[in-house]
């Protein structure tokens, strides 16, 4: 079985030589750089199958730093492991391509169960699943990474775009945010952060507010739905 590669990017010293230790101890083939150029050497010239970094990084920081590997990678699972905890940060962090967000101190095994999570969902993703989602005149190619509105095309950040695959492989079908915050940002709910209402809304400017039809729908106290018809 070929062994699983992850790439810590970190400059504080004890952090990445206990998550090496840890990580390699359950199994996994560990690399460490401790600032951001390094990184980004390391990670064009090996394969590597997740990514752990955080944004306050010398030489580079964590933003750009993931702004570059998702550029050439567009399915690497990138985690950011950082102190800073408010909302834009959390924000500006998905934006830039990250799929998890941890603010330190953290806990090593809910870091173990968030890189297990974003493994599996890698390895599901190669099983063809088809390369086209559609509602109305709503297109979202799979392959191309292109999203559509009729004929207008539309430019999606990396989690506007994971957010607006879920809700349409669950066209019709209400959603909790509970839902959401598993199977898009991979974290437990925490009612304290309405990081999914925002995202719910730069779609809606982007996909809904310029068009008649509108497709995202809340249904209070409940979640929301991607309805393809309003009947």
């Amino acid at each position: 079985m070929e062994e699983t590669k992850i790439l810590i990017i970190e400059d504080e010293q004890k952090i990445a030589d206990t998550l090496n230790v840890g990580l390699t101890e359950n199994g996994y083939y560990v690399e460490v750089a401790y600032d951001g150029k390094i990184g980004e050497r390391l990670f064009f010239a090996h394969d590597f199958n997740l990514v752990i970094l955080d944004i306050n990084l010398p030489g580079l920081n964590g933003y750009e730093l993931t702004k570059i590997i998702r550029a050439r990678n567009t399915h690497i699972p990138i985690i950011m492991l950082t102190s800073l905890s408010t909302l834009n940060d959390k924000i500006e962090g998905y934006d830039a391509g990250a799929d998890d967000y941890i603010v330190k101190p953290f806990e090593f095994r809910e870091l173990l169960v968030k890189i297990r999570v974003l493994l599996k969902r890698t390895m599901n993703q190669q099983v063809p699943v088809g390369n086209l989602l559609k509602a109305a005149d709503l297109t979202m190619n799979l392959d191309s990474k292109e999203v559509k509105r009729g004929e207008d095309v539309i430019s999606l950040t990396a989690k506007e775009f994971q957010l607006l695959e879920y809700l349409l492989r669950n066209k019709n079908k209400v959603v909790s945010r509970a839902a959401i915050a598993v199977n898009v940002w991979d974290i437990d709910f925490d009612t304290n952060t309405n990081i999914i209402d925002v995202y719910i809304s730069y779609l809606r400017n982007k996909i809904d507010k310029p068009y008649e039809q509108k497709l995202i729908q809340t249904h209070v106290g409940m979640g929301y739905i991607l309805k393809e018809n309003d009947r």
